[in-house]
């Protein structure tokens, strides 16, 4: 199973920075996932991923929908999935979506055709 985007902290994956011997895969479960949602794969990324995310220990999940323009942003708490904001489309969209709200996202950038 491959996520459509992953993140690791730095402290958590310190040998794997630059090393070309490290393969595209490793044991360490990424900190944070993103799923592009579509019809075809909503229900795997919903259920069946997002089993896997939580018995793995992933942080943070973000669900990315194209055809409503959405992000919803989650976080595992005591291992269940809180929902902390789902955004949709604005013209002007700023966000701070954890684990990176120590910076501003454009998410209308994303949905700019």
């Amino acid at each position: 199973m491959v996520p459509d985007l992953a993140g690791w902290k730095r402290e958590r994956m310190p040998d794997a920075l630059g090393d070309e011997d490290t393969p595209a895969h490793d044991d360490v479960p990424p900190d944070w996932v993103c799923e592009v949602i579509s019809p075809r794969t909503e229900r795997v990324d919903r259920g069946k991923k997002m089993r896997i995310y939580r018995r793995e220990g992933v942080g943070h999940v973000w669900l990315l929908s194209p055809l409503l323009r959405t992000l919803e942003v989650y976080r595992l708490e005591g291992g269940r999935w809180v929902l902390l904001e789902t955004y949709e489309y604005e013209e002007d969209a700023k966000v701070r979506a954890e684990p990176f709200d120590a910076v501003e996202l454009d998410l209308a950038a994303i949905w700019t055709r």
